[in-house]
């Protein structure tokens, strides 16, 4: 079994990789596009919003006015491209704490001092904990990931992909509330007061779930990395001087380290004091934490940012504000490739909005579900289907269910499964299959972190990597709600 899986995850991997550089390839996907919605145009496909009513027609953007229209704001779609911002952010910190010493001091410390068989699950009980600070984990813990296994001889590739797979793949699964748990759970409120008008959807209302999914992702995570990746991968060949476990923490680092962690320490206590009070500077004007979750990106890199200077100053890296300044652009240096990514990836996913392909697929793969007349199991099963193809597509949770849960939930409710289901089930799907479209916007940027390691690393390389985990997450996550229904169980307080 262990030969056939390694044989169909190499073929799947060469396969994938015969595909062009992945810039190349983001510029095939925009051509695409833009010849798609022309013929879509065409033909006059269009749907009906089921929220609103209004006729969505797909948009020709071969059109004189969109072409105008992407020339003009070609500028903006770069700057605006949501990840871009928020990289270069952490990384202005992530960069003077690695170039400084410090990462790799701590990781020395960390992998010394942690058990072996540890290392992989608090990799990806990380990744699914990260998701409180949004999207945070994906700037932060997967080089981590990757820098971890490095410094512990293993192969760096193995412990991006376990880190991965927690933040991306692991998206249902959390013991903790999250920004999302909101978002969506007004959406789906939304959509029962269609039936319901006093209909309420508290956030809370699938905890019990997702609590439940993170134990279950963490022990998949560990078998799936060690047992299936790393063997499949087999040795690192790369340099391991950079960061080798066996390179001791001596006095001036030891007394950097101690530094750097005062620094770290004030900085948490100045956070608690921004955030704890009712009034704090990180509260909104009602008293919610909003401006600390929104604020995250900028908490991380200073906290990435101040340590990483006192670590430098303690060692002797750091000499004056040249120096720190000199760390900071060589870490911008690193991010050349991404750039370039960035800017391809930003207006493939803003042409495929401009065109409405993606909302008119997702309107027309709901009615196709409620011709068929499904019922029952077999209609929650085929909606989680349909959910995981469109995320292929269309990325983001939130603007996927503000098309499907008007459809779903009333018709759901119909048929006697409560709002709180229909949003499990829209969950599940709509997180395992992140890890495995070049349309999400974190993808090109795991790329860039892999090639660090391995140059050859593409798109094929990546989706192999991450298939297994997204299948066995997919299967555990399905029959864990499908036992949930049979017994009847809560799917969160008050359900």
């Amino acid at each position: 079994m262990k030969r056939f899986m390694e044989n169909w995850l190499g073929s799947i991997e060469r396969l994938g990789n015969r595909l062009p550089d992945p810039v190349s390839l983001f510029l095939i996907l925009i051509a695409l596009t833009m010849l798609g919605s022309a013929l879509a145009a065409a033909l006059h496909v269009s749907a009906v919003h089921p929220g609103t009513g209004e006729a969505i027609n797909a948009v020709n953007l071969l059109s004189a006015a969109q072409l105008q229209k992407l020339l003009l704001e070609m500028p903006q779609t770069f700057t605006g491209f949501a990840p871009f911002g928020m990289v270069l952010t952490v990384m202005l910190g992530i960069g003077i704490a690695d170039r400084s010493g410090l990462i790799g001091a701590v990781l020395r410390a960390f992998v010394t001092r942690m058990p072996p068989s540890l290392l992989s699950g608090t990799l990806v009980f990380a990744g699914i904990l990260s998701h409180v600070a949004a999207d945070a984990g994906y700037v932060v813990l997967i080089p981590l990931g990757a820098l971890l296994f490095h410094s512990a001889g293993r192969h760096p590739l193995a412990g991006l992909c376990a880190a991965f797979a927690g933040v991306s793949a692991g998206f249902a699964a959390n013991l903790l509330l999250t920004a999302l748990d909101p978002v969506l759970a007004g959406l789906t409120q939304a959509a029962a007061r269609l039936l319901q008008p006093d209909y309420s959807v508290a956030v809370t209302a699938n905890y019990y779930l997702t609590a439940a999914l993170a134990p279950a992702f963490i022990l998949l995570g560990v078998l799936i990395t060690e047992k299936l990746i790393e063997p499949y991968l087999g040795p690192y060949e790369g340099s391991q001087q950079e960061a080798s476990p066996d390179q001791g923490i001596g006095p001036v680092e030891s007394k950097g380290l101690w530094l750097a962690a005062g620094i770290l320490l004030i900085w948490v206590i100045v956070v608690l004091v921004w955030t704890v009070p009712e009034h704090g500077l990180l509260r909104s004007a009602s008293g919610t934490l909003e401006p600390f979750y929104k604020s995250m990106v900028a908490l991380m890199m200073i906290g990435f940012l101040l340590p990483g200077i006192a670590y430098g100053l303690a060692t002797k890296k750091i000499r004056n504000d040249k120096d720190a300044v000199a760390l900071a652009a060589e870490s911008m240096s690193d991010m050349g490739h991404y750039i370039v990514l960035a800017f391809m990836a930003a207006h493939l996913i803003v042409l495929f909005q401009w065109s409405n392909l993606g909302i008119i697929i997702a309107i027309k793969g709901a009615a196709l579900l409620q011709q068929l007349g499904l019922q029952g199991l077999i209609l929650i099963l085929a909606f989680m289907l349909i959910t995981g193809l469109l995320d292929l597509f269309i990325g983001s949770a939130s603007a996927k269910w503000a098309l499907m849960a008007p459809v779903f939930v009333p018709m759901l409710m119909l048929l006697g499964y409560p709002p709180e289901l229909t949003q499990a089930a829209y969950r599940i799907p709509d997180s395992v299959t992140n890890v495995l479209t070049p349309l999400m916007p974190y993808f090109p940027l795991v790329l860039i972190f892999g090639r660090k390691y391995v140059p050859s690393f593409g798109v094929g390389s990546l989706i192999t990597l991450m298939l297994p985990y997204s299948i066995s997450f997919g299967v555990a996550s399905t029959l864990t709600l499908v036992a949930w229904m049979m017994f009847g169980w809560p799917i969160g307080p008050g359900n």
